[in-house]
């Protein structure tokens, strides 16, 4: 849940969501449509359906665990690096470098003196690097692990680094540089108003708030555009977060 998204709005639906389905187990015994309700308005609605069939696989091959290998988690549905390495390091208190974007920012201040990494996927160089940082205990590292996300999310922000409470400040070689700005290719902000993204929103939220099977005449008033809105319509479909009745309906997967 936590994944492109603020602490703020996900703790009321976590709660929710371990209250209804604490277990794996009890979250596989739900469809994917009931999923796709409780995960609301959080957005990227894809990651309720990959958390549901996790829970399916946890339940048929792993006892109902959560399993604690790297291996293991990489095989989960939508399970990539940088999840597995945070699921084993915090959960499981594996010795396991954890590189997000927030760890990633403090790691090219301090270490490399930019503004940025420099790169948009994670190099060798950096896995390396935040492996030779860590303790030897895997307790300490994955305290290591969660004090520099911290850092990163509320200190080394990446618009307003508050670099005066930093408790490495003496350290940081962008700080001691001169804070130089930027040097790399231009950073886009994301948009939403008018996307494809905000037209699937729009269009999934008319089938989620439905009691019933909902027809096309309905999802033609949620978006006025019909290019951009039969596209993202096709794609929600191919997704699997919308099932096309034998009717020409349109309903949650069930």
């Amino acid at each position: 849940m936590l994944q492109q998204t603020p602490v703020s709005r996900v703790l009321e639906p976590f709660a929710q969501w371990m209250k209804r389905w604490p277990t794996p187990s009890a979250l596989a015994s739900a469809t994917p449509g009931e999923a796709i309700v409780m995960w609301g308005r959080l957005g990227y609605p894809r990651r309720a359906l990959r958390l549901h069939a996790t829970a399916v696989m946890c339940d048929e091959q792993f006892g109902g665990e959560i399993p604690s290998t790297l291996p293991q988690l990489r095989s989960l549905p939508g399970v990539g690096e940088y999840t597995a390495a945070a699921i084993a390091a915090f959960a499981f208190e594996q010795r396991c470098a954890v590189l997000d974007t927030n760890v990633r920012r403090v790691h090219a201040r301090v270490f490399d003196g930019v503004q940025f990494a420099t790169t948009t996927s994670i190099t060798e160089r950096e896995r390396t690097r935040a492996d030779e940082l860590l303790p030897t205990d895997p307790h300490t590292s994955a305290r290591l692990s969660a004090a520099v996300m911290e850092l990163g999310a509320l200190v080394c922000t990446s618009r307003s680094p508050q670099c005066d409470a930093c408790p490495i400040r003496t350290q940081c070689a962008w700080r001691l540089n001169g804070k130089p700005e930027w040097q790399g290719p231009a950073r886009k902000g994301q948009t939403y108003e008018g996307t494809d993204r905000q037209c699937r929103g729009q269009l999934l939220a008319v089938v989620r708030n439905s009691d019933g099977p909902v027809e096309l005449g309905e999802l033609d008033q949620a978006w006025p555009e019909p290019v951009q809105r039969a596209r993202a319509l096709d794609s929600l479909v191919a997704d699997g977060l919308i099932d096309v009745r034998a009717d020409g309906t349109f309903s949650l997967p069930s």
